[in-house]
């Protein structure tokens, strides 16, 4: 599917065949392109859970205050972000490259990062963002739709897939084979509206 295509098309869809499920060769080549989703510094700070068990779908759905798209998608992706990534081995990110630029660039993201724990999370939010978009254009490509959700409880979440201390849940994408079409776009807000050259305008003050 052309680009400009998947993202007009693409919708938040609530309503999949849950007798589907996407095969593990499916999984893996939507997984290898989410993880070329750009991350600042190249720490790949995302993580991803893809949750199978259908019992454990049970009780997450029960902490989405019981939507059905949590159980019955072919695929239930978390996505996770590791808040500690960016001093975890930072050399990793630089293996194919030159030493010279492997030191420098660790040692600006030590300077970026540490001792500030709102940027890390910060951070985290934009990485998982990202790559839950190439989740959902990717998906798109593939015949699947998707639904990205902040509807549940969190810590009921994490504490459900054994999340580590150090990370937090950016969000939930739901993606399988629907069973009825998305609503008609609510409200598109004119592009005027939220798109400007060079600043927001002067209020007069």
């Amino acid at each position: 599917m052309e680009v400009f295509e998947a993202i007009r098309t693409r919708r938040s869809v609530r309503k999949f065949d849950p007798s589907h499920r996407m095969s593990a060769t499916e999984i893996d080549q939507l997984m290898a392109h989410v993880i070329l989703s750009p991350t600042a510094f190249n720490i790949q700070n995302w993580r991803f859970i893809a949750v199978a068990d259908a019992e454990l779908r049970a009780e997450i759905r029960k902490a989405a205050w019981d939507q059905a798209q949590v159980a019955d998608a072919s695929l239930l992706l978390v996505l996770c972000m590791d808040l500690k990534s960016w001093d975890k081995t930072p050399e990793r990110y630089y293996a194919n490259a030159p030493a010279h630029v492997c030191d420098a660039m660790v040692r600006e993201i030590r300077h970026f990062y540490g001792d500030d724990e709102q940027l890390q999370r910060d951070e985290g939010m934009r990485s998982c963002g990202m790559a839950a978009q190439s989740a959902m254009l990717a998906a798109k490509a593939m015949g699947y739709e998707s639904c990205p959700m902040s509807g549940f409880d969190f810590k009921r979440v994490g504490h459900l897939i054994n999340l580590p201390p150090d990370h937090r849940i950016g969000m939930m994408v739901c993606i399988g084979k629907p069973v009825a079409a998305a609503y008609p776009r609510a409200g598109q807000l004119a592009l005027d509206d939220v798109f400007m050259r060079d600043g927001f305008p002067d209020r007069g003050d």
